[in-house]
């Protein structure tokens, strides 16, 4: 059940009555997909359509620089922790970044790796789709 009163929406949930304050979750929505934008894909190689971002540039100093990404990474885990997201999305969110991390420090192979896979960007888009199927962001309508 679902109640409303101005941004914020009141849910029984699993656990008994939530408090989602929408403004805070597009806040940190917003936050997350900057952080995952800067981290895959904020840099464009010229010349070609391959996007890359501040991920493979660490990712080119040995084992830091992979280690300072996952540190990165952690923190969109952390954000979708406080949202609320499944235990099963927060699982497939750190299995995303520990398997970038652990391709990523194998010098050469894990630097192409780190251009192909965008973890931070899938893990935005299992954020997305939970927040989506939960209906948070979703208008509420006061009857």
């Amino acid at each position: 059940m679902r109640t409303t009163g101005g941004s914020a929406t009141w849910s029984a949930g699993r656990g008994g009555p939530e408090f989602f304050d929408h403004a805070a979750e597009e806040a940190a929505l917003a936050r997350v997909g900057a952080l995952a934008k800067l981290m895959d894909s904020a840099i464009a190689i010229p010349g070609t359509t391959i996007r890359v971002g501040v991920d493979v540039v660490l990712g080119l100093i040995p084992v830091v620089g992979d280690l300072a990404s996952q540190v990165i990474s952690s923190y969109i885990i952390w954000e979708a922790r406080k949202l609320g997201v499944s235990h099963l999305t927060i699982g497939r969110m750190i299995a995303n970044t520990l398997f970038d991390t652990v391709i990523g420090i194998v010098p050469v192979v894990g630097d192409a790796f780190d251009v192909m896979f965008r973890a931070n960007m899938r893990n935005l888009a299992l954020l997305q789709k939970e927040l989506e199927k939960r209906g948070a962001g979703r208008p509420v309508i006061d009857v």
